[in-house]
């Protein structure tokens, strides 16, 4: 049954080899600091039905987006991630594991050459014409845009309806139908790791959409906090088993990798501290 649980979250997902690659790298290596053997990609993929093929087609792409470095030590190939995208990569881990940070009111932006599907990408609402708000979190500011700051912000509407927050209430509702009946305790280590994965692979594409409104400001019945409650039980949960497998079986450039690192002693402790 565990297995069966497994394949059809994998179907249902849909995944995209380059997209689940990226999310090894984020939850395996990049807290492990070092190189990722090809080998182990290739294990790792298969166990959710992507071929060799598609794994060695998606590397190339990675290398070539400049996503991924890769080099050879004897007749292995090892790839680690260039630091020109760690800097991504550990933003989206601070979404995934650290805790909420609460917005400090409100950016206002004035921007007319930003398209409302690029401001989207970037989370904001798009109040009409080049204006767009989002929660001030500090984010790094468009080149070119207006900008101003609003610790309170009154309009005829409910600042929700800047956001189109139907498509991210039915990804949150999918997430949980998918992983809301699995058990951790009935996996062996290798399927706690591709749970593992996969929970975050699917939490992530839904979460890095959310623009993380304000409670007061969410729509009745939001389930952003219980999908969260989920990701965070269940990544808690699944990750002894996981970090077992992974010291067993995934092998850098030094050797196999280890269970544990600071790094992922941080992710753990910022997880707990939610509860």
């Amino acid at each position: 049954m565990p297995q069966d649980q497994i394949q059809t979250i994998t179907q249902e997902l849909r995944l995209n080899a380059a997209a689940f690659i990226v999310t090894i790298y984020g939850d395996v290596d990049v807290p492990r600091g070092g190189e990722l053997w090809t080998g182990t990609l290739i294990e790792l993929c298969a166990e959710v039905g992507i071929s060799e093929s598609l794994v060695r087609t998606a590397v190339s792409r990675l290398v070539a987006a400049e996503q991924l470095a890769g080099e050879r030590i004897g007749r292995r190939s090892f790839y680690r991630l260039r630091s020109s995208a760690e800097k991504t990569f550990m933003e989206a881990a601070d979404l995934l594991y650290g805790p909420d940070r609460p917005a400090k009111g409100w950016q206002i932006l004035h921007d007319p050459d930003l398209r409302p599907e690029d401001a989207r990408r970037q989370r904001m609402g798009h109040m009409g014409g080049p204006v767009f708000i989002r929660p001030d979190r500090g984010q790094p500011l468009p080149a070119g845009a207006m900008v101003f700051h609003a610790e309170t912000v009154t309009t005829a509407e409910p600042l929700a309806g800047f956001w189109d927050l139907s498509a991210l209430r039915e990804g949150y509702d999918h997430f949980m139908a998918l992983f809301s009946a699995i058990d951790p305790k009935a996996l062996t280590d290798a399927q706690a790791l591709i749970a593992r994965l996969l929970l975050v692979h699917a939490y992530r594409m839904v979460l890095l959409r959310d623009p993380r409104l304000p409670a007061e400001h969410l729509p009745p019945g939001w389930n952003g906090a219980e999908a969260r409650a989920l990701f965070r039980r269940l990544y808690l949960a699944l990750t002894p088993a996981a970090q077992r497998h992974i010291a067993a079986c995934c092998e850098g450039g030094d050797g196999l990798l280890p269970a544990e690192t600071l790094s992922t002693a941080r992710r753990l402790i910022g997880l707990e501290s939610e509860g």
